[in-house]
């Protein structure tokens, strides 16, 4: 419940003020002044998560089922020439002791190719994973899974090295990065 009282501003245009919410700070308060002592409107949305080293990334990232470890193997969804994709560590991840990093649908991974052309393997390259078997909900209360985990290769800026996605790619993911889900014959 949000507490609605007098609350003094210093000028007596219009003004914003902006705080956060002490039960969930996910949520930003935005809430609109007329005069030093009278509430208009108040609005609450959520907090937009920090755009810095996500790459060509856009929009919100929710917190989702974290289903794939470092050295954890996916599926190559694209037609770089790779197969495989050996997991070594996750963009934006700011770690705990003994804590493994692990990444979800949307997330920019650097990795390296295990199976396919020999100018691909020996490398380390971003990727960005469009699909994962381990359930994660949705904010409608859907339970999602993939048949199996899977990653696009891309450059640091989000753009794709391949110019087509085998099988279907999250809806996180198509939200986050433009340039993979314009490629993607399918989104779920």
């Amino acid at each position: 419940m949000l507490w609605a009282g007098p609350i003094s501003c210093p000028s007596e245009q219009f003004s914003h003020l902006k705080c956060k919410t002490q039960r969930n700070p996910n949520y930003t308060i935005y809430i609109m002044l007329k005069s030093p002592l009278s509430l208009l409107s108040v609005s609450l949305q959520p907090s937009k998560m920090s755009k810095r080293g996500r790459g060509g990334s856009a929009g919100n990232k929710f917190r989702m089922s974290l289903g794939l470890p470092v050295a954890a193997t996916v599926n190559c969804a694209d037609n770089t020439g790779a197969k495989n994709l050996y997991i070594i560590s996750v963009k934006g991840i700011k770690g705990r002791l003994n804590r493994l990093p692990s990444a979800c649908v949307g997330d920019m991974v650097m990795a390296t190719v295990k199976k396919g052309k020999p100018d691909l393997r020996k490398k380390v390259l971003p990727a960005v994973i469009v699909r994962q078997r381990k359930p994660w909900r949705r904010k409608d209360g859907v339970y999602m899974y993939f048949e199996d985990n899977a990653g696009v290769i891309v450059n640091p800026k989000g753009e794709m090295k391949g110019s087509a996605i085998t099988g279907p790619i999250g809806k996180e993911c198509a939200d986050l990065w433009p340039r993979i889900a314009s490629a993607a014959n399918a989104i779920v």
